[in-house]
């Protein structure tokens, strides 16, 4: 479980970044009702936040999120119809699809940065993790300073491989970190014994090991060597798109919502993750919940 202190300290500080003014208004509301189009970007494999069901549709926890997003569009501008698309994303592109402006909305399991500020903006947390490691069911390793000379997998681009590496060197440990482009082929790795162990955050590791042939061959263990939490990316000095998405997800915290979608996709949801929100992150979400 994260510790209040840390949840309530992280929520407050991504607030206080949040809140700031955007220094420009653009248009994106207006293009996406005058195109009838809401684009989504998201992951095939972050389950349960973006992924893919067995006929290919796109769904999860922060899709349904966005999708309520799309639904106070077309209800603030009358629109008779407003489509929805998809744009698949990697570590790699998702941070420039939304720069670019291919996509409104990227909905997976994204940790707000102020690096990644620099080009994209966030909206209030809709859930807070951190980085652990997953091993096989027998393995000794419960903590990264066992790592010492064993084989690490980490997901190239992302925090979670940034914080591992940072670790490894504060701690002076000799570790083989191998790069991999995605969970699936993080997962056949472990499962084929050609590393110890993967890092990533451990409700994406939750969702990972939901995902092998055999789920109980693989444990999540060790303390959070860092803490993230995950929200809806979107455009930059938006001021009005911004604005509806705080309020949506405000309303999301205000009314409960929020904790019926998160019942739906984590106890123990499709994938069965069966992961029950902690109090921490239920007050961590409450503290979201703007006045009108």
């Amino acid at each position: 479980m994260l510790q209040r202190t840390a949840v309530i300290a992280g929520l407050i500080a991504v607030f206080s970044i949040a809140s700031q003014p955007a220094s420009a208004q653009s248009s994106s509301l207006d293009k996406i009702a005058a195109n009838k189009t809401f684009t989504i970007a998201y992951r095939e494999e972050s389950v349960p936040f973006s992924f893919i069901d067995a006929s290919g549709k796109p769904q999860g926890y922060g899709i349904d999120i966005c999708l309520k997003i799309a639904d106070e569009i077309k209800k603030e501008y009358k629109l008779d119809k407003l489509d929805v698309k998809y744009v698949t994303i990697t570590p790699q592109t998702r941070v420039p699809v939304i720069a670019n402006g291919t996509a409104n909305v990227e909905c997976a399991s994204t940790t707000v940065t102020t690096g990644r500020m620099k080009q994209v903006e966030f909206l209030t947390p809709y859930f807070i993790t951190g980085t652990k490691l997953m091993v096989r069911k027998d393995s000794p390793i419960n903590k990264i300073e066992d790592l010492e000379g064993k084989t690490l997998l980490a997901l190239a681009g992302t925090t979670n491989e940034k914080a591992a590496l940072a670790e490894i060197k504060k701690k002076n440990l000799h570790v083989n970190v191998v790069k991999v482009k995605d969970h699936p082929q993080a997962l056949l790795n472990m499962e084929q014994g050609r590393a110890d162990a993967y890092t990533s955050n451990d409700v994406v590791l939750y969702g990972i090991r939901s995902m092998a042939k055999n789920p109980s061959d693989f444990k999540i263990v060790g303390p959070f060597y860092s803490y993230d939490p995950f929200t809806v990316m979107i455009p930059r000095n938006d001021t009005a798109f911004r604005a509806l998405g705080l309020r949506v997800m405000s309303n999301l915290y205000k009314s409960g919502e929020i904790f019926q979608i998160y019942k739906k996709w984590f106890e123990p949801g499709p994938t069965n993750i069966d992961l029950p929100m902690s109090d921490d992150l239920k007050d961590a979400l409450r503290l979201n919940a703007f006045a009108e």
